[in-house]
C-alpha cells in the first residue's frame, strides 16, 4: 500500500516518520518546498513537487494542513489527478461542511474522503499515540486502517461524512474548559505561596488529575510555553465550534470567554505560544 503525506508542519512531520518505520511511505509534499526535500531525504522516500503528482502515484493521501480553505483547496487539486479508489485522509481540524464538501469533490473522480482529526499534540505525532475520529465510509476505515494504525493508540469510526470533526469540535471545547480550570487553579495555588511542583504532582494523582495538568503544568508555571499546541490554531478551532454551536443554538459561554482570552494573547504577541500561555492571564 503507497502512502502520500501532504503538510509538515509540526504533526504532520511526526506521522509522516512514524508511516515511513512502518514502511508505507511513498513521498511528502509540502508548500515550503525546503522541509518537504529535507524530510524526503531523511525518510528515503520521494518530494513530489505538485500535490496532483503525489496523488497519481500513491493508493493512501494524508492531508494535515491549517485551515478549511487549505483542505478545499488541496482537495481539488487532488482530484484531478488520483487514481479511481483513491482514499483521501484528512487529518486536519475543519469544519463538517467542508468536511462534506471535500468528499463530495473526490466522489465526482470517484476518490473516497475521510474525515480522520486527532488529538495527542505533537507529542502524540511524534509518539504515534494519537487519539482518531473518523467520519465516511466504514469499509475505507478499515482499509487504510493498517496505515492510521502507525499513527495511533485508538481509531474510533464516528459514523457519516463529518461526524469526525463534529467529534473534534467537543475535544477541542473541552480542552479550552481544562485550560481555563488548569491555568486559573494553578495561578491560584501560586498565589497562595504554594510549592508548585508539589501542587502539580498530587492533583495529578487524584481525581483532579489530567493530561494538561501533567504535561503543561510545570512548564507554564515556569513561564515556559513553547507548543505544543498554539494559541492561534487553537483559537482557529473555536472559532469553527463557535459556528457550528450557533447553526443549532448550543451554548457558547465557554467557546467565547476562552475566544476573548486567546485575541488578548494574539494581540500581546503571543499567539505562536503554547496554550498554556492562558496562564499569562490568569497570573498577572
Amino acid at each position: 500500500m503507497k502512502v502520500g503525506m501532504i503538510g509538515l508542519g509540526a504533526m504532520g512531520i511526526g506521522m509522516a516518520r512514524n508511516i515511513a518505520k512502518a514502511g508505507y511511505l511513498t513521498g511528502v509534499y509540502n508548500r515550503t518546498t525546503a522541509k518537504a526535500l529535507y524530510l524526503a531525504d531523511e525518510l528515503k522516500v520521494i518530494a513530489f513537487q505538485l500535490p496532483e503528482q503525489l496523488a497519481a502515484n500513491v493508493d493512501i493521501v494524508l492531508l494535515c494542513v491549517t485551515a478549511d480553505d487549505d483542505v478545499l483547496a488541496l482537495v481539488k487539486k487532488l482530484a484531478s489527478s488520483l487514481k479511481p479508489g483513491t482514499i483521501v485522509v484528512d487529518l486536519s481540524t475543519v469544519s463538517s461542511d467542508t468536511a462534506k464538501i471535500a468528499a463530495a469533490i473526490l466522489a465526482k473522480n470517484q476518490g473516497i474522503f475521510l474525515d480522520a482529526p486527532v488529538s495527542g499534540g505533537v507529542e502524540g505525532a511524534k509518539n504515534g499515540t494519537l487519539a482518531m475520529m473518523v467520519g465516511g465510509d466504514f469499509e475505507a476505515l478499515e482499509k487504510a486502517r493498517p496505515v492510521l494504525e502507525t499513527l495511533t493508540r485508538c481509531i474510533v469510526h464516528m459514523g457519516v461524512t463529518g461526524s469526525g470533526q463534529a467529534t473534534k469540535a467537543v475535544n477541542q471545547i473541552m480542552g479550552a474548559g481544562i485550560n481555563q480550570a488548569v491555568t486559573e487553579a494553578l495561578a491560584f495555588a501560586q498565589a497562595q505561596g504554594l510549592p508548585m511542583e508539589k501542587v502539580i504532582d498530587v492533583i495529578s494523582g487524584g481525581a483532579s488529575g489530567n493530561w494538561f495538568l501533567q504535561h503543561r503544568g510545570a512548564t507554564m508555571t515556569n513561564g515556559l510555553f513553547a507548543p505544543g499546541f498554539k494559541v492561534a490554531l487553537h483559537h482557529k478551532d473555536l472559532k469553527i465550534c463557535q459556528s457550528m454551536a450557533k447553526k443549532t443554538g448550543a451554548t457558547t459561554t465557554l467557546i467565547d470567554m476562552t475566544l476573548a482570552d486567546y485575541q488578548q494573547l494574539m494581540a500581546d504577541g503571543f499567539g505562536d505560544e503554547d496554550i498554556s500561555a492562558l496562564y499569562r492571564l490568569k497570573s498577572d
